[in-house]
């Protein structure tokens, strides 16, 4: 089942939660029921009994988005993206109103396997875009956004504004 991490600061502690939570909150049930059919039938069938069948019916619309961490540090935000099987050419990141929009897409090779058939087959390719607001004001102008193995990396300077700035305690 595709699920998202989710990231959130405690007040307490000052540590990362961990939550997952369905990448397609209306899609999750049905691939998980897809799944345990699946593995149903395959307990009852031979190998490849339903594969004349499978491949008439329709499949389940593939929801691609790629996770993100997102990073507050003192003058700027780094917002870094997983993109693997992604060129550098095929990747547009814009960013308007404090929120960085990450456009892609994955090329299938177009020579299919020669040998063989296939007993799953889950990589996915076509296009995805993932949208994500930002903690704090930034000067989206002055953005630089690297790929490098599979990761791109988006550095945001802050906004004068969004700065932390140390205010001095008086006594008394």
């Amino acid at each position: 089942m595709a699920a998202k991490k989710e990231t959130k600061q405690t007040q307490e502690k000052g540590k990362a939660l961990e939550r997952a939570r369905p990448a397609a909150p209306l899609l999750a049930p049905l691939e998980e029921m897809e799944q345990m059919m699946e593995r149903m039938m395959e307990s009852f069938f031979p190998r490849g009994f339903l594969r004349p069948l499978r491949a008439e019916l329709p499949a389940l619309p593939e929801v691609r988005v790629p996770k993100v961490d997102i990073i507050d540090r003192e003058n700027e935000v780094i917002v870094r993206a997983e993109m693997p099987g992604v060129n550098k050419e095929d990747v547009e990141v814009t960013v308007s109103d404090n929120v960085v929009t990450i456009r892609g897409k994955t090329k299938k090779e177009e020579e299919e396997e020669k040998e063989g058939e296939y007993y799953r087959k889950e990589i996915s390719y076509g296009e995805f875009v993932r949208s994500v607001a930002l903690p704090v004001e930034v000067e989206g102008d002055k953005a630089k956004a690297k790929l490098k193995e599979g990761i791109l990396e988006v550095v945001l300077p802050k906004a004068e504004t969004a700065k932390r700035k140390a205010i001095p305690v008086e006594e008394g």
